[in-house]
């Protein structure tokens, strides 16, 4: 399974934050079983990074959301932009 098809819901649709968080979860907790062999614990762990690898997107583009450039070219934050529109 590709990164792709991993971070992809089964409607086809990418999960919400919330989603992948509990997906991750649900990841753990399967490697955390003992009767888990080697070979599935590797193909959990290669899944959970794609999960966090896809979490880490998600948060980083909410955070580029909540900046915005000023008219000088500087940083500042959603709510303090709308003040100066």
């Amino acid at each position: 399974m590709s990164q792709a098809e991993s971070s992809q819901t089964e409607g086809g649709k990418e999960p919400t934050l919330e989603e992948a968080f509990q997906e991750l979860e649900g990841i753990i907790e399967r490697m955390q079983q003992r009767e888990v062999t080697l070979e599935e614990s590797f193909a959990l762990y290669e899944q959970g990074i794609c999960k966090l690898r896809l979490c880490n997107q998600k948060i980083d583009h909410v955070e580029k959301k909540m900046l915005l450039l000023n008219g000088q070219g500087e940083l500042e934050p959603l709510g303090g932009a709308a003040k100066n529109t």
